[in-house]
């Protein structure tokens, strides 16, 4: 049972996240192209499949930061439209705030929110905006939470990925007021948010390989 974020957790995660992109890739397609352009998961599996390939070409034994912020990089070079700048400023900045060679749970929290920020920062979003802000902010919370209360990475990312979940899900009735769906208005409502959905995703990721 891992207790901190250390290279072999930092990669597993990231691989766990390409290929839940990949696997629901149609579905957030699906999701975009009801109030957005329609390429949001086959931006994310670009994206995630040279993150992939990066990983495959890194010298064993990085610091988790380190994977982190090069799997950011390769993001922002390898993804159109938002996606791209926003997940991969997320992870570099998340990268950027973690020790060396471990990180504790307390760590990951703090770097998280530094990628939360850096995601409020760029989109200018927050919550109820009907974006991925609605599911990273509790997720984050949550991680949070877990570790003042002393719990393990395991059950804090089972409460993260919980957490997203929920707020993916209450993206459904808000109307958007950033970003692409915004331009629908009111129409935008009744609609799952898909960058809240990918966000989830990540999480879900997080918590199978903490497990």
């Amino acid at each position: 049972m891992p207790y901190a974020m250390d290279h072999d957790l930092a990669e597993a995660w990231l691989r766990a996240a390409a290929a839940a992109v990949e696997q629901r890739e149609e579905e957030l397609t699906a999701l975009d192209g009801a109030i957005g352009d329609g390429d949001h998961g086959s931006n994310l599996r670009r994206g995630f499949t040279a993150v992939t390939e990066l990983l495959d070409g890194l010298e064993p034994g990085l610091p988790p930061g380190t994977l982190l912020t090069r799997a950011g990089s390769t993001l922002i070079s390898k993804v159109g439209g938002a996606a791209g700048p926003l997940y991969g400023s997320a992870l570099r900045a998340a990268g950027s705030a973690l020790p060396e060679p471990t990180a504790d749970l307390t760590d990951l929290a703090a770097g998280l929110r530094a990628g939360l920020s850096q995601v409020c920062k760029l989109g200018g979003a927050q919550v109820g905006d009907k974006t991925m802000v609605d599911a990273f902010e509790p997720a984050v919370a949550a991680l949070e939470r877990a570790a003042f209360d002393g719990f393990t990475l395991r059950e804090a990312s089972a409460l993260a990925a919980e957490a997203a979940e929920a707020g993916a899900r209450s993206t459904v009735p808000l109307v958007a007021r950033k970003g692409r769906a915004s331009y629908l208005g009111p129409r935008s409502a009744g609609h799952q948010d898909p960058g809240a959905t990918s966000t989830a995703l990540l999480f879900a990721a997080l918590a199978r390989v903490a497990g």
